[in-house]
């Protein structure tokens, strides 16, 4: 089963750059790393690419159909995207939401799209900021594999999104909500039991999840 997995991330990888080099879909990988945080993820290696690839088309469609009345982060998960960002007005939000769920193999759209001003380059450079210290301190805590919970920061605002039991998810919300500057953690995870969890991890090769 494992090999099965693995090689399936390889064959994904290959594919999608091949697919990238002739212009079909946009570079979504490059190198092991990547190919070692597919077969480090509870997502099957077909999900995984589905969702860089979700994330790519919401993200153009919304920007190619709106324009500047919308700034918009699409961020995916098992088919669960998220928007986040900020809408001249509530029209304009919902149309977003709309067109997110137009694309190609989503199943569920959780908009948390504002109506306000579109944010400063110094106000999402410290959204930046915000989730890199999450993530730290997800590595430091060592309560969950870091691959397993997706981060996203919007005005100091945290959305946690995964494949996760509840106690790591709670583990997860704990550690974002006490970290220095943000203001809210909103989790957008889909639960699963620790004897799931632990399935799903064991299909994961064990000397390929540590090469992070």
């Amino acid at each position: 089963m494992k090999s099965i997995r693995k090689s399936l991330a390889w064959a994904a990888l290959a594919i999608g750059t091949l697919a990238a080099a002739q212009g079909c879909i946009p570079v979504i990988v490059g190198g092991t790393g990547v190919a070692v945080a597919m077969v480090s993820d509870r997502r099957s290696s077909g999900t995984y690419v589905e969702d860089e690839g979700i994330e790519w088309k919401a993200n153009k469609w919304i920007n190619d159909r709106l324009g500047d009345k919308v700034h918009v982060n699409a961020t995916s998960f098992n088919r669960k995207l998220l928007i986040t960002g900020e809408a001249f007005n509530q029209e304009s939000l919902e149309e977003a939401g709309r067109l997110a769920a137009a694309v190609d193999n989503v199943r569920e759209v959780v908009n948390e799209l504002r109506v306000a001003p579109t944010s400063t380059f110094g106000a999402r450079s410290n959204d930046g900021y915000i989730s890199s210290k999450v993530k730290a301190r997800f590595v430091d805590q060592k309560e969950f594999h870091v691959q397993q919970v997706k981060v996203t920061t919007e005005a100091s605002t945290v959305y946690l999104m995964g494949l996760v039991s509840r106690r790591e998810g709670d583990a997860a919300t704990e550690i974002a909500r006490t970290t220095n500057g943000v203001q809210k953690v909103v989790r957008v995870f889909e639960y699963i039991s620790e004897e799931e969890a632990r399935r799903l991890d064991s299909a994961i090769t064990p000397t390929d999840a540590t090469k992070q």
